[in-house]
């Protein structure tokens, strides 16, 4: 009788390697990330950076990110949910607002090092695609977009972000053809739809038909634009307010909120040896006495 070879010997489960674990937990791609961060041996010790763009649910996270041997360093960072600072209080995770995170960290950046008067970046946002020139003193800042696992499709809010930053000043090199607005047959960008799409103008165009077609829908669906009072027709100048705030003043503000007084804890507390051994004596001694209790009980019924 002829027995089946075995495949995977001893040998093999000995000098088997396991993944990385962020690649066994799907969250990087580390084929991508040796190319983004792989430094020139004659630059030495100099920060490779990156233009970090991640997005959830309710937030737009932007950050300058350069790799080292001890991890990751950031060097600065933006959010959606800093906006309402500047004066957009809905629609947070949007291809506009992912524009106005993108500009807030390119002025934030640049203010850091001292950079902002000689780099404006493109003040008036036309839709055109735009680079930052070299000015005489210092070079642009520059780093490389990072998208991580997103599919990079033509439109997508990442793309949106990187407009933001290029026209805040930064130089990061891009192509026009995953814009908003981008025509695979003319092969030519359209700034007139991807102006729209900066300023909301694709918001505003489902606001009105929502108003038309479905007025349910629309009190619903747009239930927080009614409470702050945001019509369709307004939305572009918010936008343009936004972006003058963001240059205005693009530094961190830290929080006014208190410090808790005490932490709210959600697990257990650790118990010291003392603490455990004391705790066991009082357990014993609960049972010790329960247990004396019963039989003097049982006493008692007997001398009945």
């Amino acid at each position: 009788m002829a027995f089946a070879k075995a495949q995977k010997t001893k040998a093999y489960f000995k000098r088997y390697q396991v993944k990385f674990k962020r690649r066994r937990e799907g969250k990087t791609d580390y084929r991508a990330r040796i190319r983004l961060i792989n430094q020139d041996k004659n630059k030495y010790n100099t920060p490779k950076y990156r233009f970090v763009v991640r997005f959830s649910n309710k937030d737009v996270t932007a950050q300058i990110i350069s790799a080292s041997i001890a991890g990751d360093l950031v060097l600065a960072s933006a959010y959606s949910h800093e906006l309402p600072r500047y004066g957009l209080e809905v629609g947070l995770t949007n291809y506009a607002a992912a524009y106005c995170t993108g500009l807030l960290l390119a002025r934030r950046v640049l203010k850091m090092l001292d950079m902002d008067e000689e780099y404006e970046g493109n003040v008036e946002a036309t839709g055109e695609d735009y680079s930052v020139e070299p000015a005489d003193t210092r070079r642009p800042f520059r780093a490389l977009l990072d998208v991580g696992l997103l599919k990079t499709t033509t439109g997508n809010r990442v793309f949106g972000a990187l407009k933001g930053a290029l026209d805040g000043g930064l130089d990061i090199p891009h192509s026009e053809k995953r814009f908003a607005g981008f025509s695979k047959d003319g092969k030519q960008l359209d700034a007139e739809v991807h102006r729209k799409y900066i300023f909301g103008g694709h918001v505003a165009a489902y606001m009105r038909t929502l108003m038309e077609d479905e007025p349910e829908k629309y009190q619903s669906h747009f239930s927080q634009y009614i409470k702050k009072g945001i019509e369709a027709d307004n939305i572009e100048g918010l936008y343009k307010k936004v972006h003058a705030a963001i240059r205005a003043d693009p530094v961190v503000k830290k929080s006014d909120k208190p410090q808790p007084k005490a932490h709210k804890r959600y697990n257990l507390k650790k118990l010291t040896y003392d603490e455990r051994k004391a705790r066991l004596v009082e357990r014993l001694n609960a049972l010790n006495s329960k247990a004396h209790a019963d039989e003097d009980d049982d006493d008692d019924e007997d001398d009945e």
